[in-house]
């Protein structure tokens, strides 16, 4: 877990009595990770912060979600905010 978002998500994810797993590295050989995933539905779940100079990790983003999502994986992606105001937890419990 990497900060207090990731924390909160876990933890909302448990409340909701659903199988997650963290920082799952997405394919061999490459770096990519996905910051949640609920295997049994084969989702993906990433938040995403925003902060300066990060218009350059949008493309490896992009890699990342398009090279998961043409190997059957469904990305569900949250901003911190959508996180720390429950709108995360809300949509999950809705679709889940």
């Amino acid at each position: 877990m990497k900060n207090e978002t990731s924390i909160l998500l876990a933890k909302h994810l448990q409340e909701l009595g659903v199988l997650f797993a963290t920082e799952v590295r997405v394919t061999p050989g490459r770096r990519w990770r996905w910051d949640f995933t609920l295997p049994d539905e084969l989702i993906a779940i990433e938040i995403d912060g925003f902060f300066k100079g990060r218009h350059q990790a949008f493309g490896k983003d992009y890699e990342k979600q398009n090279f998961g999502v043409m190997r059957g994986w469904r990305v569900l992606r949250f901003t911190t905010r959508d996180v720390l105001r429950g709108r995360a937890k809300a949509f999950l419990k809705e679709y889940l």
